[in-house]
């Protein structure tokens, strides 16, 4: 018995000195100055106790099919034009309204049977095809299709969003689909007040392009379209460039004709760096993917001595010569300050957003409002905890004792979780704490009340202790189970502070089983044995 309860109090003194560890950890001191700074950066704050930056974005799912239904269009002219099939018009009859729907015109009857097989091609079964007559053919992406499209835009947004705000060293972040509206994302930044550089990283969509230049600058694009007479050429577009290199006096900027296919886009990029180049100036160091680099290679190796134009979010950033065959590697030069550099490689390196973005909720939470949330938070804990600890000592006396060190312990196990958890801290997670403390007493108050039952029927004071803790414990298991389930239930569909509301709630619980129950029975115990052999012993339990 003695050899067993030695063994019980081992194991129990080193689960709490590794606690106790966990949640101080090594101060660089011994002041406590150093003990609180210590403590303070190993338990994560939330946006409510911490301050920060609250954001809800809206994805516009609609630009990611007007940019699938705009790629099927750009493969399907491509090979209607290597096939020899005329036609007179392919194009999105209402971007903004239908980006569904592409429209065909002119299309030579004698051709409808290859037009449609070149349609299930390119397009495959997604896209529904009605003749209107007269060579006319509409093709509507179906809206199955379309759903899929907006979700996977959704899903590829949080992922990038949260690539991007890793990059920034941003800590504990929230970045999760909001759920209350279609198509938005919760963003919470605890720490970050001035949101301005976040959101601006955020927003950016970065879809790099290096596309073929065919003509300009242009002081404006009326100017570049009168270069052709009016008439584009066939695959190519205009964009408008900044005054690369000083090379137009405009004050409006600057036009360029490029091509509308890229051999490459931002999808292909393995790394980009900022760095500085030959004069001096800062730029950004791509390296492509081995496949991407032998397309570019081919691609730069057939078109040298004509002009290359770097285009980012539909800006050409940069055009120049090509002097040579270049494969995987290349820079992007620019007016960069090192900060645009820095922001610039960070979003090429975490992919291009599928959709542009706004935000339809811009909140900050100053970190006095959080100080005087965790005052008052831990006011009330304290406060609690004394009326507890002082009810217990004066209606169960000895007994009260062991419930008091049950407490203490609940609660430095509780913390040491959410250090080593890196879970975060939130106020409604300060009422889970509470709430941990009410059910903690209810256990020992349950076991205390069976014990004092039993001793009253005139059972002895072991077979008392025996039998309370014997019955007591299945109401409490019980009673914890169904709690730390619903508990559960809130941390899988809950957001920010319910999931810290969980999270307190599912460990404090699973700590006051092990402290209520165990740790409990054994200072029963050990007051037990020490009397031993001493007729008539008592317990003290009120």
């Amino acid at each position: 018995m003695k050899k067993i309860l030695l063994w019980k109090s081992v194991f129990i003194v080193v689960v709490v000195v590794i606690c106790i560890l966990a949640v101080t950890g090594i101060p660089n001191g011994l002041g406590w100055s150093a003990w609180k700074q210590s403590i303070v950066s190993r338990v994560h704050l939330g946006l409510d106790l911490q301050g920060g930056t609250h954001l809800i974005l809206q994805v516009h799912a609609d630009d990611a099919v007007r940019a699938e239904t705009s790629q099927a269009m750009q493969r399907l002219r491509s090979d209607l034009t290597s096939h020899g099939i005329a036609f007179a018009a392919l194009v999105q009859p209402d971007p903004q309204g239908q980006p569904q729907r592409l429209q065909l015109t002119g299309l030579d009857e004698r051709h409808a049977g290859d037009f449609n097989n070149l349609v299930q091609t390119d397009l495959g079964s997604d896209y529904t095809v009605t003749h209107a007559g007269n060579g006319a053919y509409t093709m509507d992406l179906n809206s199955a299709a379309a759903a899929q499209i907006r979700s996977r835009a959704l899903t590829q947004s949080i992922e990038t969003i949260s690539n991007r705000i890793d990059a920034l060293g941003v800590t504990q972040p929230t970045v999760q689909a909001h759920g209350l509206g279609a198509y938005q994302i919760l963003v919470q930044l605890p720490g970050i007040t001035d949101s301005a550089r976040v959101k601006e990283v955020m927003q950016e969509t970065a879809q790099l392009q290096f596309r073929l230049g065919m003509a300009g600058p242009f002081p404006s694009a009326a100017a570049a379209r009168a270069q052709y007479g009016g008439i584009l050429p066939e695959d190519s577009v205009i964009l408008p460039g900044k005054n690369i290199g000083g090379a137009s006096n405009s004050t409006s900027g600057e036009w360029y004709v490029v091509s509308r296919s890229s051999p490459v886009s931002g999808s292909d990029l393995r790394d980009a760096q900022p760095g500085v180049d030959q004069s001096g100036r800062i730029d950004v160091n791509f390296t492509l993917t081995t496949a991407a680099g032998r397309r570019f290679g081919n691609f730069t190796a057939a078109h040298i001595n004509q002009p290359l134009a770097v285009v980012l979010d539909n800006k050409v950033q940069e055009y120049a010569t090509i002097q040579q065959r270049i494969d995987d590697q290349g820079q992007i030069t620019g007016s960069f300050s090192q900060q645009q550099a820095n922001d610039l490689a960070l979003i090429l390196r975490s992919g291009a957003l599928p959709a542009s973005i706004s935000y339809i909720d811009d909140e900050s939470v100053g970190p006095s409002l959080g100080a005087d949330s965790i005052r008052e938070g831990v006011l009330a804990a304290l406060v609690g905890f004394l009326l507890v600890a002082g009810f217990m000592l004066v209606y169960y006396h000895g007994a009260g004792i062991n419930a008091v060190v049950a407490l203490v312990l609940n609660l430095v196990i509780l913390m040491a979780f959410m250090a080593v958890t890196n879970a975060t801290l939130t106020l409604p997670g300060i009422a889970g704490i509470i709430l941990t403390i009410g059910m903690a007493v209810d256990a020992n108050v349950l076991i205390f009340e069976r014990i004092r039952e039993e001793m009253r029927h005139g059972k002895s004071v072991p077979a008392s202790v025996d039998i309370g803790f014997r019955q007591a414990f299945i109401t409490i298991l019980d009673t914890h189970v169904t709690t730390i389930v619903s508990a559960v239930f809130l941390f899988l569909f809950g957001t920010g502070p319910i999931k810290g509301f969980a999270v307190t709630l599912i460990a404090g619980l699973l700590a006051n089983l092990f402290t209520a129950v165990y740790i409990s029975r054994v200072i029963f115990d050990y007051v037990l044995m020490r009397q031993q052999g001493v007729r008539g012993a008592k317990l003290s339990i009120g």
